[in-house]
């Protein structure tokens, strides 16, 4: 829970009862004042979380405590509470920075509701703060041309609020970029909300987008806010967007353009302002072709397309990522920093690299966590060998080998991937089947054996 204190200022003796009576029950801290001066003489000694506020009361009002708050507690929400013949009152002090009002009279079900809100908003801010101070506190490392590139790009993507489209394998850092984006905007202090759109059930994504009326159907026992509406004002991230049923699309791209939809129970329109960056790791083509993802859907959403690339054809990126990885996780499990062989360094370059810089941090951290030399040695990294098992080679084994090594490493695995038809095996190494027993024949007297390992006739 964020908030804890809270101030209310009334000038009637029964509302401020009945809030306290009311608040104290939720285990909250409760202080009171009669009037706006009293108020400001409590904030001048104590911060709040909360404060809130009567609009019309004598020597000072509403609106001269919601400014000394702004001024002095930025960090606190003001609730302003107001007659129903004074909404524009409330709504002027909404525009200057109120976080809601209040209509009386109200029922203990309105106020919980209104602060559980003021919670959620609190705990937004506080991990949008969190998410700045680790975006900032952390350098995205781009060493290659390609990422250099795009990170040139994102300050100017950021100052827009065009949609930006995402594209990339898993593990190349595409939710990374779109808080680097949101963190470089004018919307960084508003919130940053990511849906994954291929973990929730089909059933459940209209409800999740755009909340629902209490009642709407089974189990809707109160309202809820969608992650549209708790989006408002910050950025909303689709992730792996090509995964959302094409029956929703449709509603999607709606409320995409007009920024405008409904809960679902509702027939009123909620207006948002929200800026969408969405991901995918599909190749987008394909999906518009076979019918999984709208065409007009993807154009809304691809004004500012950026590419990722795998981390296999950004090499210059692998040993700084794998470096910082290194220092990362040493501190982060109490460890002295280590360093990577060259022939360390050399396995991690010639690895392929299927699960792009996600798979990087595993390996690395696996490496910190199981091993203890100061000095990481090639087999000191456990890479994953089901690339092997498909029938690739990693050529990484191959590093202080001398050629006559190499090439006979290579004809055997060749001749034992043909099942040991020396013809195939001839065709697929480009030499001439003499030339192919030749070698096995210096092969078998190098092995110095009485039977020979290979058919060489």
């Amino acid at each position: 829970m964020a908030i804890h204190k809270i101030l209310i200022v009334d000038d009637e003796v029964l509302i401020r009862g009945f809030l306290t009576e009311t608040l104290k029950r939720k285990n909250y801290e409760i202080k009171s004042a009669e009037n706006g001066k009293k108020a400001i003489e409590i904030l001048e000694k104590e911060n709040f979380d909360l404060i809130i506020t009567d609009m019309k009361m004598p020597i000072k009002n509403g609106f001269d405590v919601l400014n000394f708050v702004k001024a002095n507690q930025p960090q606190a929400l003001v609730i302003i509470m107001t007659a129903f013949g004074s909404i524009d009152n409330a709504v002027d002090a909404m525009k200057q920075g109120a976080f809601h009002y209040l209509i009386k009279p109200f029922s203990p079900e309105n106020i919980e509701t209104i602060i559980d809100k003021a919670n959620e908003h609190k705990m937004l801010i506080k991990e949008n703060d969190l998410l700045r101070s680790e975006i900032y506190g952390k350098k995205i490392i781009a060493h290659s041309p390609s990422m250099k590139k795009i990170l040139m790009q994102l300050p100017k993507i950021a100052e827009s609020s065009a949609s930006v489209f995402i594209c990339g394998e898993s593990g190349t850092g595409k939710e990374i970029i779109a808080q680097f984006i949101h963190s470089l905007s004018s919307r960084c202090k508003r919130p940053f909300i990511r849906v994954n759109c291929a973990a929730i059930a089909e059933s459940l994504i209209e409800s999740e987008f755009f909340g629902y009326e209490k009642g709407a159907f089974t189990g809707a026992n109160a309202r809820k806010e969608g992650r549209f509406e708790v989006a408002n004002g910050g950025t909303l991230l689709l992730d792996e967007i090509t995964e959302i049923p094409l029956s929703l699309q449709p509603k999607l791209l709606r409320a995409i353009q007009e920024l405008e939809f409904e809960r679902v129970g509702s027939t009123s329109p909620i207006k948002v302002n929200i800026r969408f960056i969405s991901t995918s790791n599909r190749n987008i083509t394909e999906a518009i072709t076979k019918n999984i993802f709208r065409e007009d859907l993807f154009y809304r959403l691809n004004v500012m397309p950026i590419f990722l690339p795998p981390l296999r054809e950004r090499k210059e990126d692998i040993l700084p990522l794998a470096q910082h990885f290194l220092e990362k996780f040493c501190k982060e499990n109490h460890k002295p920093i280590k360093k990577l062989s060259d022939a360390a360094e050399d396995r991690l370059l010639y690895y392929p690299w299927p699960g792009n810089v996600r798979e990087l941090a595993n390996i690395i951290e696996r490496t910190v966590v199981l091993d203890i030399a100061q000095v990481i040695e090639p087999d000191h990294i456990y890479l994953d060998s089901s690339f092997n098992a498909k029938g690739k080679e990693d050529f990484s084994s191959l590093i202080g080998l001398s050629l006559e090594e190499v090439e006979k490493k290579l004809i055997l695995s060749t001749l034992k991937k043909e099942k040991n038809n020396r013809k195939k095996a001839s065709e697929s190494l480009g030499i001439t089947m003499r030339t192919l027993r030749n070698k096995l024949k210096i092969y078998n007297e190098k092995e110095n054996r009485q039977e020979s390992l290979f058919d060489i006739s």
